[in-house]
Order: structure tokens, then C-alpha cells, then sequence
């Protein structure tokens, strides 16, 4: 007796085999989600941070791999960065203003006026304390030797170089470094500085600030299209203390063809500088490591201070491969040892220094990194699109406090991290392109900051720090930089 070849199958049982398939797949996706969820919270690491990671490990090989790699580095970038819009003009009172208040005292002082760029070499090499060196109105091209300031000033008499307003004098530098300063109480303000070279690694700073080139102040300038617009740093164990940079615009129109260290404020070595109310933006570096920071303190340092500034690492300069770190203390390290610690031996970077009341936004990498910075405080700063605040190494020790984060804020190598009432966003949430922070404004990726609700407030009731937009804080300030950023526009 022959058998059928296949037994018909029972009514009923094929839809209910499905189902089970179905619902045994999707318990096991459940399950993997969870898993994924659970392991991304304990390792605390943002997407953008994961991707970095994946990219630099895969960036020598090719093949699958390679692209699998890049494929997913790319597509954690986007859950964590998400769509951005056109860039819009910026409208907050931050850097260098068409007009500025006065500074004090200029009309008692010993008035120098130049029409010619020889004009203007003679009179600074020349200079004596209390005169104030006013550039008429029009464009000074440079060439060739920088311009090397030797003359002292004094704590009552300042020497000043300046434009009688803003955006009327134009100085282009085709040199390595514009403005070389060596000596103390010189004081530049109201003009705009931009380096011309074709070659990028040609033209690396509009300031170079060195050694006994102490109490330096740079107010109201702007500065276009150099590595490193502002460098501060010893020479021959005497170093540039006491400087003050206030309400200029550091920025670029491209992203800078160089193997050069890309960092518009870059200091090294020197105590006590003050940076307040710069607009910092656009320095993105396409060649070499691609590693940029908007501004750091590093070299041994102490009581350096950041505030009120707005830091956007990719405003109008966008989608270039690379790494823009905001604010640093620490920078990327000198090195133990390294010849440009101001003791020699750099065991740390920095000491007792601040970042207060920044907003920073649109760093591919960390909004705020300490690498080796003891006694940091790291106060009421606003982070949008950044990969949050990172305190790194057993040197560092940081107080973390009242900060309004699109990230996370972390610990890595052993450092010392006190976080206490701040506004940070869940990491795993990142990794499903959520992101909490961005909700409380009315659009933040387009840098329109105001409240969509009412602001979350701190805890504490303490107020700590200076606020973005010079306002009073209240009692129970908000959480990051501002209360109200209307006050900050123009």
C-alpha cells in the first residue's frame, strides 16, 4: 500500500505556527532592544563618541569592513547630530560689535595717527607708553616680516593700536604670524584682521603673544582665516600673564588646508587670562589628525578663565570629516616633560581654571573636554549638538554644576568628576535620535533658542556665575548659560 507523499496539514495549523514565528520574532527584537538599551546606559558613551571611536579603528582598512565601518560611524553621527537646517544669520550680541563702548582714558593719552602700512611699522617700532596709534580708515596689506612689538607699556600708560571704529580699517596678513608681541600693557581694539595666504599653513595667528608679553588685551576685533588667530605662549621661563580677550569674532570662511594645530585661541603656558564675550566659530581642520578645538588652556597654567562666550564649532562650515572640540582645559596635552610646560613638567595641564556661562553648539566631537586640569569648575553652560562634557585622566578633578547638556557628562581614566544638578540628556535615548534638551527650545538645531516652555530651574538656588547675555540671575537661575536669550540679540 503506497503513502500519500506529503500529509495534508491540520486545519488551523499553519496561521498558528506563523504567529507563533511572529510573535517569537518580535519578543527576540524586544529583547535585543533591551539588551542594546541596558548595555548603552552602562556604558555611558554617545553615538557621536561610539563613531569616532569605530571611524579612527576602521579608517586603514578597506574592503567590507571598511565600509561597514564608515556605514555605521555615519549612521550613528546622524542619530546623535540630527537634521540640520540652512544656518541662519546669528543674532546675539556675542563678539565683535559695529560699535563698542569706549574705552577709557584714550583721549589723555599721546595720539598717533597712521595712513600707510610704513606708517604703521614706525610708529610701533617706536612706540612709547600712552600712545595710542589710530589706523585711518582703509586697507594695510603686510607681507613679508611680521610686525614685531618691543616697546613696553606700562599698567597706567597702555600702548594701543587701534581703528577709531570698527569695520572701517582692514589689515590682510600674508605672513606666518601678523602682530608678534613681546612686550607687557599693549592693548588692540576695533579692527578687523584677516590672513590672505594661499597657502593655509602660511598664515597661523593675527596675535602671537609671547613670553614677558604680559597684562595683553585684544577687544572688539575680527579676525578671519588663521590656524590659530590668537596664540599665547612662554619663551626663555617668562610667560604672558594677565591677559584679556573680550568681544571679539574668531572665525573662518573655509575649513583650514593644513597640517598645522587649528585652534583660535591657543594658550599655552600662561596664567590668569580671561576670555569673555568672543564669538568663536568655523574652525574646522581638513588635514592631518582633523582634531580642532575652538579654544584651550594648557601647559601648566592656573586660574585661566572662559566665559560668556559663544563657541560654534560648525556654523557655516559644514559636513568636512574631522573632530571640533569646543572649550578646553587641556587641550590635547603637552606632553610630561614637554619644554613648553611653564614648570617643565606638565604633570598637569591646567590648575583652579573656568568654563562658565558658554554656549557651545555644533561640535562633531565634545562640547567641553578637561584633560588633566585639577580644581576645574565647569559652570552653567548651554551644550546643543555636541557630544557633552568629558573630564579625563587622575589629574583631573572638575565641579560640574548647573549645566544644560545635549549629551551626556562623564568620567574617563580614572578623573575625578563632582556632577551635581545639571540638565543632561539619557544616553540610550541618543541612539534612537532622541534628544530631551532640544525639546525646551523652539528650534534648536536652527540656533533659534528661546524657551518652547517654561525653563527648567536649578535645585540649589544659588547663583554661581556671570550670565551670557550680562543680565541679572535670579534667585533659582535656569539651568545652562541664559534666562532669556532675547536679551542677547541685537
Amino acid at each position: 500500500m503506497s503513502l500519500p507523499a506529503r500529509l495534508p496539514p491540520r486545519p488551523g495549523s499553519a496561521p498558528r505556527n506563523r504567529r507563533l514565528l511572529l510573535g517569537g520574532s518580535a519578543l527576540l527584537v524586544v529583547a535585543l532592544l533591551l539588551t542594546f538599551t541596558v548595555a548603552l546606559h552602562r556604558i555611558d558613551v554617545p553615538p557621536r563618541s561610539l563613531a569616532s571611536y569605530i571611524e579612527r579603528r576602521v579608517e586603514q582598512h578597506y574592503g567590507l569592513l571598511g565600509r561597514s565601518g564608515l556605514w555605521l560611524a555615519h549612521f550613528l553621527t546622524a542619530l546623535d547630530r540630527g537634521k540640520r537646517e540652512t544656518p541662519i544669520p546669528l543674532a546675539i550680541r556675542i563678539g565683535a560689535q559695529i560699535e563698542a563702548p569706549p574705552l577709557p582714558a584714550i583721549a589723555a593719552m599721546n595720539p598717533v595717527v597712521v595712513a600707510s602700512v610704513a606708517e604703521v611699522r614706525r610708529a610701533i617700532e617706536h612706540a612709547q607708553a600712552g600712545d595710542v596709534i589710530t589706523l585711518q580708515p582703509g586697507t594695510y596689506r603686510f607681507s613679508g616680516s611680521s610686525i614685531f612689538v618691543t616697546r613696553p607699556g606700562t599698567a597706567g600708560a597702555n600702548i594701543v593700536v587701534r581703528a577709531i571704529r570698527p569695520r572701517t580699517v582692514f589689515v590682510e596678513m600674508d605672513n606666518l604670524e601678523g602682530f608678534v608681541i613681546v612686550a607687557p600693557f599693549w592693548r588692540f581694539e576695533n579692527l578687523t584682521i584677516r590672513g590672505v595666504c594661499r597657502d593655509h599653513s602660511q598664515c597661523d595667528h593675527a596675535f602671537h603673544v609671547v613670553g614677558g608679553a604680559t597684562n595683553f588685551f585684544a577687544r572688539n576685533n575680527t579676525l578671519i582665516d588663521f590656524n590659530a588667530h590668537i596664540k599665547v605662549n612662554g619663551q626663555d621661563r617668562h610667560f604672558p600673564d594677565d591677559g584679556w580677550i573680550e568681544g571679539n569674532t574668531m572665525t573662518n570662511t573655509a575649513a583650514r588646508q593644513t597640517d598645522n594645530p587649528v585652534t583660535p585661541f591657543d594658550l599655552v603656558a600662561a596664567s590668569r587670562w580671561t576670555v569673555r564675550g568672543n564669538l568663536i566659530s568655523d574652525f574646522v581642520k581638513a588635514k592631518g589628525n582633523r582634531i580642532s578645538y575652538g579654544a584651550f588652556a594648557k601647559g601648566g597654567g592656573t586660574d585661566n578663565r572662559f566665559e560668556r562666550n559663544v563657541v560654534l564649532c560648525e556654523h557655516l562650515l559644514r559636513d568636512t570629516p574631522g573632530w571640533r572640540i569646543g572649550l578646553s582645559l587641556g587641550g590635547g596635552g603637552s606632553g610630561e616633560g614637554s619644554k613648553f610646560c611653564r614648570d617643565g613638567i606638565c604633570s598637569i595641564e591646567q590648575g583652579g581654571s573656568a568654563i562658565e556661562s558658554n554656549l557651545i553648539a555644533f561640535c562633531s566631537d565634545d562640547g567641553i573636554y578637561v584633560n588633566r586640569g585639577a580644581d576645574s569648575r565647569i559652570l552653567d553652560n548651554t551644550l546643543i549638538d555636541t557630544g557633552g562634557i568629558v573630564v579625563r585622566f587622575v589629574e583631573s578633578g572638575a565641579d560640574v554644576e548647573g549645566n544644560l547638556v545635549d549629551g551626556a557628562i562623564r568620567s574617563r581614566d580614572g578623573a575625578a568628576l563632582h556632577a551635581e544638578d545639571n540638565l543632561t540628556s539619557s544616553v540610550s535615548a541618543l541612539y534612537f535620535g532622541y534628544h530631551s534638551q532640544r525639546q525646551l527650545f523652539r528650534d534648536a538645531l536652527a540656533l533659534d533658542l528661546a524657551w518652547s516652555m517654561p525653563p527648567p530651574r536649578q535645585r540649589s538656588g544659588e547663583t554661581r556665575s556671570s550670565e551670557l547675555c550680562r543680565a541679572t540671575r535670579p534667585s533659582q537661575p535656569v539651568y545652562g548659560a541664559f534666562e532669556d536669550v532675547a536679551r542677547c540679540w541685537r
